[in-house]
Formats: structure tokens, sequence, C-alpha cells
């Protein structure tokens, strides 16, 4: 077994309203930040122990998809990286 990070990045989709980011976005431009657009994600890091990055990755996408992330409106992204 080897010892891996693997990073998800769970996100709205586009056309999914995002209040935060909106409030964001009108708070930087309040503050003379010119922003095209802006969108909230969340960022979760977790330490698996598997045979391989792929075995690492398909348990990591098998949980975003039963927890971390609602298939109908988010969007993630899986990076994996052995420890």
């Amino acid at each position: 077994m080897t010892a891996y990070t693997a990073t998800v990045t769970v996100r709205l989709k586009r056309g999914v309203l995002d209040p935060e980011a909106e409030t964001t976005q009108r708070s930087l431009e309040r503050l003379g930040f010119e922003l095209e657009d802006l969108r909230s994600a969340d960022r979760f890091e977790i330490d698996v122990d598997a045979e391989s990055a792929e075995d690492a990755t398909d348990r990591v996408d098998e949980m975003a998809e039963r927890l971390l992330a609602n298939p109908t409106i988010h969007d993630y992204d899986i990076t994996v990286d052995e420890r």
C-alpha cells in the first residue's frame, strides 16, 4: 500500500445560483477590483492508502459521488499525489 493525498474541489455548475460568490464579487468590486466572474468552491483533502494512484482516485471519486458533491448541481475535480 502507498499513502496518497487526494484533493477534491467541488463547485456549483455554471448556471446554478451561487449567492456566496455573488456577495463576494460585489464586495470585491466595491473595493475597486474589476472582475469578470467569481465562483465559490469547497476543497477537501483526503489521505488514503491504496495500491496505486488510480485505485486512490477511484475510491475518492466514489466518496465525491456519494457524499461530497451532488452531481445534479456540482462539478468536481480530483487530483492525487503520493505522500
